[in-house]
């Protein structure tokens, strides 16, 4: 019975990780987009170089600080697959579903580049 609560503890924790992670990953592509864009919106509306700079600053650093917090959950996770070895849980897989095995990463890679080829 303790082996399926502490199963069933590790599993929910690794959902809320895993989505955690996600949501991390979002916001930084999501951020790099806006830094990304500022300059091609100054440059739309034939604005001075001078004209937004603070903001394409401020901006630049937020995505800097996501990337950092970034940095943090990596080490979370880290230290939460430590945990699950210490509680005997070292068979239970701490990947995101998302992952992908290095053979099915090379396929995928190569599918990438057969399309690329035939748009080409």
């Amino acid at each position: 019975m303790m082996l399926k609560q502490r199963r069933d503890a590790a599993e929910n924790v690794a959902n809320r990780l895993f989505a955690a992670e996600q949501a991390v990953d979002e916001a930084i592509c999501k951020m790099a987009d806006l830094v990304k864009y500022l300059p091609i919106a100054r440059t739309n509306a034939n604005l001075s170089a001078v004209v937004g700079q603070d903001a394409i600053s401020e901006a630049a650093e937020t995505l800097s600080a996501i990337v950092g917090a970034r940095g943090h959950l990596v080490a979370t996770h880290n230290h939460l697959a430590k945990t699950r070895d210490q509680i005997g849980l070292q068979a239970m897989a701490m990947g995101s579903t998302d992952m992908k095995p290095p053979a099915m990463a090379t396929e995928k890679d190569e599918n990438v580049v057969k399309l690329a080829d035939h748009a080409a």
